[in-house]
């Protein structure tokens, strides 16, 4: 289950991909790019819920971007996740190395839930190839008057899921999948 949206969320938006995150990684992967904000949240909880968690780089795996992350990707390897990149080892972050980073976010994920973001962000590029790929795209409601709302409120008025809680999140993931979440739960 993929995790995206803002580097620079909200204080709500930080506590509504924290509990999602550690719900999810009670019964599948969490998968996000590792990036500030939203990314490293969902990562965070994961690991403390004692889950896996699978971050997918926009440089190589010996070029951490953002570098305050590398601890985490150490992490997240240790616990038994995966750092996943399409670069070589040594390959430093680019700009448009992070909108294709976003098709392998979504590709390993059966649905992306978009926490938050602003009218031009990355998390609508993910949700975007999450449909492309054939996947589920769900959005966390926000408050309306924020920037940080933007996203995922377009994503709802075009047919996107509502995503509260996992309870809503659940249902649009493989019968498998909701078999092995309700024992966890």
């Amino acid at each position: 289950l993929a995790f995206v949206g803002s580097r620079r969320p909200s204080s709500y938006g930080l506590r509504m991909a924290r509990s999602l995150a550690r719900e999810a990684a009670k019964a599948v992967a969490v998968v996000s790019g590792l990036a500030r904000g939203i990314d490293t949240q969902a990562h965070e909880a994961a690991l403390e819920a004692g889950g896996v968690t699978w971050a997918v780089l926009g440089s190589g795996l010996l070029k951490f971007y953002p570098p305050e992350n590398e601890a985490l990707g150490r992490r997240i390897v240790e616990s038994g996740g995966c750092l996943i990149s399409e670069y070589p080892l040594f390959t430093a972050p680019l700009p448009e190395f992070f909108p294709r980073r976003n098709r392998i976010v979504s590709g390993l994920s059966w649905a992306t839930v978009v926490v938050e973001g602003q009218a031009k962000s990355g998390s609508l590029i993910t949700a975007r190839l999450a449909l492309e790929q054939g996947r589920e795209v769900l959005a966390v409601p926000g408050p309306a008057d924020s920037p940080s709302s933007q996203a995922p409120h377009l994503l709802i008025s075009q047919g996107a899921k509502l995503a509260c809680s996992m309870e809503d999140i659940w249902p649009e993931l493989p019968a498998g999948v909701r078999l092995a979440a309700r024992g966890n739960r």
